[in-house]
């Protein structure tokens, strides 16, 4: 017989009373798949965008290395964002330079908080950040506050310890219910300062392959690494995103006509599976292509998490 609503009202009370735990909502869908919620974070396939701030629809945009802008990246499944930083005029902003070319893609702040914006509509998306640090700024006196400032800071996750094995870490499923759902790798900087424990040491927790490939066959390394964690206790990234030699002058830009094939199904499988060796047989955690929008990046990446 079903208690009275006043009864379940009492009982509620009381449970609260004994410090009993009213068990959380649990997430039912994670990354747009029901099977993904059980997944460990470690044993997932993600969609990554390399140079995501970088977007521009000019074709004569040549720094550019995406067509579509962040929310629209976020919206075709890409779930890590890769941007690179540099210090300009005591002011943190993502930007990359060559010797011909450069790109502003504004403030580190204004970038976190349009993903902000994006995680808020869409509650039950896990997200990676990896972001690289050249010119060395500072975690807690340039990093921190424009992840406090953006309103980030109160979904990222903090791990129990550092470095975390791949088999280590939470399911997908915890880290939504749990509220804590943005990872923040960075390639320098956070390996010999914890002052920020959210900003984790990329490279002492995952290797990646060689990157700015002119090779389409994307020939498998362990490009880098470090840390005290063996390779196969390392997450992998795969850099699929090809480039052309300008005129063999050492000057390096993507390469878009090619991307429908790069970042096609036969290609980013094979990659995987060339590297599969290096990782215990595992797949790649995260899959780093140019113009993520052209191709079949996400269907890539649905065949190799097995779901569809």
């Amino acid at each position: 017989m079903r208690a009275p609503a006043s009864t379940l009202t009492v009982l509620l009370a009381a449970a609260l009373v004994r410090g009993a735990r009213i068990p959380q909502r649990r997430a039912t869908i994670c990354n747009g798949h029901a099977e993904l919620c059980d997944r460990p974070y470690g044993n997932v396939t993600f969609l990554g965008a390399h140079d995501s701030f970088a977007f521009s629809s000019d074709p004569l945009a040549l720094a550019a290395d995406q067509r579509v802008n962040l929310t629209q990246q976020l919206d075709l499944g890409v779930r890590m964002l890769q941007a690179q930083s540099h210090i300009f005029e005591n002011e943190l902003k993502f930007c990359h330079t060559s010797k011909i070319l450069l790109f502003d893609g504004g403030t580190v702040q204004d970038y976190l908080t349009t993903v902000n914006g994006w995680l808020e509509e869409n509650p039950n998306e896990v997200l990676t950040f990896l972001f690289t640090n050249p010119d060395g700024a500072s975690l807690s006196g340039m990093w921190e506050p424009a992840f406090q400032a953006s309103g980030i800071t109160d979904l990222v996750y903090t791990p129990p310890q550092v470095p975390m094995a791949i088999g280590d870490w939470p399911t997908l499923g915890d880290l939504i219910d749990n509220g804590t759902r943005v990872i923040v790798f960075l390639d320098a900087g956070a390996d010999t300062d914890r002052s920020v424990p959210f900003i984790l040491p990329e490279f002492e927790m995952i290797w990646e392959t060689p990157f700015d490939s002119t090779d389409p066959t994307f020939p498998c390394s362990v490009n880098r690494t470090a840390g005290p964690l063996s390779t196969a206790d390392h997450m992998s990234l795969n850099n699929h995103f090809l480039d052309i030699n300008v005129l063999n002058s050492g000057i390096l830009i993507s390469d878009p006509t090619d991307a429908p094939t790069t970042n096609g199904v036969p290609s980013i499988l094979a990659n995987a599976a060339g590297c599969a060796p290096l990782a215990s047989n595992r797949n790649p955690n995260f899959i780093l292509l140019d113009f993520a929008n052209i191709g079949n990046g996400t269907q890539a990446v649905d065949q190799l998490n097995g779901v569809q």
